[in-house]
């Protein structure tokens, strides 16, 4: 199941997020200019490796600076190709929602503190291990975990290849994360794949649930505030699901087209998913300049299908949020 977006926009830009992004993709850029012996060399010393902290001969070569800073450097490091894109695209995919929960400033914060808890598991349950731990997956545990919890009747819109056929499907965030959690904790509980730290991703889940039943004790910021009005979405997600509905006995079906003020002025372009029985169909929607709120496009043939080859139109409303 590949997660392609959520359904519940958030309500500004995650600028933190886009940071976390920017900073990984510099240093996975710099890890694939290494020979192979350097990157070995760099992950063992930026990497969590719990026996430099419990190993004497070991942990000699190391000075206190340099261990404390491999328990927050580990989270930028990734060991290949996929893994850096999974990582990034589950942070996309569930942390803007997150972020604008906490705030920028507090969601730093709860974003390392994600990682240092998962790296704190890891180390409690391998003391001994001489093997680095690398990746964002505890952090982005921790905001699955958040998600968990602040989002539950969210729906994520999944990606489902069946062969070759792409099949979209939503899936309450509840069901998609729970079970997520659950396969993490199973692998981890029945000795799964030695190259996945599997405790350090359930560390990060129960931490972000744990930080968000915390979070109302910890007082906001006035600067936190501020970004936010800074910051705040000038337009509409890209990508939207439309849920159509009947027009009485007619084969034609209805639906909703959000679009933010600036959008309805300057005009725009969406994807839309139109699911209609069996069938879960993608479609690129023109929204014209100076569009009026309740305005309706019509999708021509994009309704039911009357008899053998009559089809029917869609009609799409436009509901224009933040207007001006």
């Amino acid at each position: 199941m590949i997660p392609i977006r959520d359904t519940t926009p958030s309500e500004s830009v995650p600028v933190v997020i886009y940071g976390l992004i920017a900073l990984n993709t510099l240093v996975f850029l710099v890890t694939l200019g290494l020979s192979p012996g350097e990157v070995t060399q760099f992950v063992y010393r930026y990497g969590l490796v719990p026996a430099k902290f419990t190993v004497p001969e070991i942990s000699a070569w190391f000075s206190l600076p340099s261990l404390l800073f491999s328990t927050v450097s580990y989270m930028f490091l990734h060991g290949g190709l996929w893994h850096f894109v999974g990582n990034m695209w589950f942070l996309y995919i569930f942390g803007d929602n997150v972020e604008n929960y906490f705030g920028s400033l507090r969601f730093v914060g709860f974003y390392f503190l994600s990682g240092l808890a998962s790296a704190l598991l890891h180390f409690m349950l391998n003391p001994m291990s001489n093997v680095p731990t690398i990746g964002a997956s505890g952090s982005i545990a921790g905001v699955m975990g958040a998600y968990f919890l602040l989002y539950p009747r969210s729906k994520i819109l999944t990606l489902i290849p069946i062969i070759i056929i792409p099949w979209f499907v939503e899936i309450p965030a509840f069901l998609f994360l729970g079970f997520w959690f659950l396969m993490q904790f199973f692998n981890a509980a029945g000795g799964g794949s030695s190259g996945i730290a599997w405790w350090a991703h359930v560390g990060g889940f129960v931490a972000g649930m744990v930080m968000v039943k915390m979070s109302p004790r910890i007082p906001a910021t006035g600067a936190g505030a501020r970004l936010k009005k800074v910051t705040a979405r000038k337009r509409t997600p890209q990508l939207q699901v439309i849920h159509p509905i009947p027009l009485g006995q007619t084969p034609d079906l209805s639906g909703e087209i959000v679009i933010s003020s600036l959008e309805a002025l300057t005009g725009t372009h969406k994807i839309v998913n139109i699911p209609w029985g069996f069938y879960k169909r993608l479609y690129r929607v023109q929204v014209p300049a100076g569009v009026k709120q309740g305005t309706k496009l019509r999708l021509g043939g994009m309704g039911r299908v009357n008899g053998v080859t009559e089809r029917g139109d869609m009609y799409l409303t436009v509901v224009i949020k933040n207007v001006i």
